[in-house]
């Protein structure tokens, strides 16, 4: 299968009051239609600022990324981005959050029956049909987050990506969400980039796991492959060595191989030492 999105050794640098700060170097990383890829990593190891400039909202110091061939230079319909806050509207009702983004990307493309269908298909493919009169403060935490979902697949996005959508819900909430979004790309076959700081959601959810290493200068450290059947069900998952053992080796990506090493001093009656330890 032929590369989607290319993110070919992309830098960033950020200027700050104190010099350049090198957030990433030389990151690269190739992504197939269909394929869902987590990015895991420890605070601060410059995930965001990966998806950030994939969704076209910073321009990479150096390198660059190509989706379908074309360069990547400013945000655009084609890669809907989805935040951990959901950012809908609160004076529209959930129908209406999810019809601005179809009338922005299908004016003139769709008729307004159509339009009108394909918001309601969006809004069914996150189990909210029951929610669409309702406004936002109306809603839970994880509807509105549903909804958000379903405004980004309605613009038809070639490229979802998703910014820790699920890090401020409940454990419950969040395993009732994670199993929606596995239908949901089973269905569509959207090609997902997901940024989360759970090994097990990762786990659960992607045919790949790209590991940052520590900031500054962060880049890829290892890149992962879960190959566990689909559809997956966590509670089998639970009991499956292979699933166990793809899960220590995250851990021990971000526990052991990526531990940050900090400097120790400890003095002797004639002499200052300076140790390292983990």
């Amino acid at each position: 299968m032929s590369t989607l999105l290319n993110i070919s050794n992309i830098d960033m640098v950020f200027p700050t009051p104190k010099g350049d700060f090198t957030a990433l170097k030389n990151v690269d990383l190739q992504i197939k239609k269909g394929e869902f890829i987590s990015l895991i990593g420890h605070s601060g190891c410059g995930k965001s600022t990966v998806l950030n400039v994939v969704a076209g909202l910073y321009q990479a110091t150096s390198g660059g990324v190509l989706l379908n061939n074309k360069e990547v230079s400013k945000p655009g319909p084609e890669r809907a981005v989805v935040f951990q806050n959901h950012s809908l509207l609160p004076w529209l009702t959930c129908y209406q959050n999810v019809e601005l983004a179809v009338k922005e990307v299908f004016k003139g493309k769709m008729t307004g029956q159509e339009m009108k269908d394909w918001i309601n298909h969006n809004i069914s493919l996150v189990h909210m049909d029951h929610a669409t009169d309702k406004l936002p403060d109306e809603i839970s935490g994880g509807m509105k987050q549903r909804i958000g979902i379903a405004r980004a697949l309605a613009m038809q996005p070639e490229v979802l990506l998703m910014d820790e959508p699920f890090g401020a819900l409940d454990a419950l909430t969040r395993a009732h969400m994670q199993d929606s979004l596995m239908e949901i790309q089973d269905e569509l076959n959207n090609t997902v980039i997901m940024i989360t700081h759970d090994v097990d959601e990762a786990v659960l959810l992607s045919d790949r796991i790209v590991m940052m290493t520590n900031g500054p200068s962060a880049t890829v450290g290892e890149i992962l492959e879960v190959n566990l059947p689909r559809p997956r069900n966590r509670i089998t998952l639970a009991k499956d060595p292979a699933y166990n053992e793809l899960r220590a080796k995250v851990l021990e990506f971000l526990y052991e191989k990526q531990r940050k090493v900090e400097p120790i001093t400890t003095k002797t009656a004639n002499t200052k030492k300076t140790t390292k330890v983990a």
